[in-house]
């Protein structure tokens, strides 16, 4: 079994309470490491794939609206696909099961007869 004992991987602070930047460096604070980098940044890189986003969905014609009644719509189907998967299902089990449960029943009685 390996065992990493680099203290600079797990955060461990230095041994002898000195500070080296270096071998150390400090800590991100908790609104940066949540944004993933500074929120300037991030609001920029936001804000440009926003626009990239907008002029392909221009291109295509869609607008939010149309983009969620088209997903509404796709979801509305596939369920309604689903839902009369399940009804054909059932009607198999039930059609199979007027066959099946009755043989079972007198391959039970004839067998406890013996």
């Amino acid at each position: 079994m390996l065992v990493d004992h680099d203290r600079r991987r797990h955060g461990a602070p230095p041994p002898n309470g000195t500070y080296d930047a270096e071998t150390y460096p400090p800590r991100a604070s908790a609104l940066r490491r949540f944004l993933g980098g500074s929120p300037a940044g991030v609001f920029l890189r936001l804000l440009f794939l926003s626009m990239l986003v907008g002029a392909g969905m221009s291109l295509l014609g869609l607008t939010p609206g149309r983009l969620f009644w088209r997903i509404y719509d796709s979801a509305q189907a596939l369920l309604e696909i689903g839902l009369a998967s399940l009804h054909d299902f059932g009607g198999w089990i039930v059609a199979g099961a007027v066959v099946v449960i009755p043989l079972w029943l007198i391959s039970r009685l004839f067998a406890t007869a013996r």
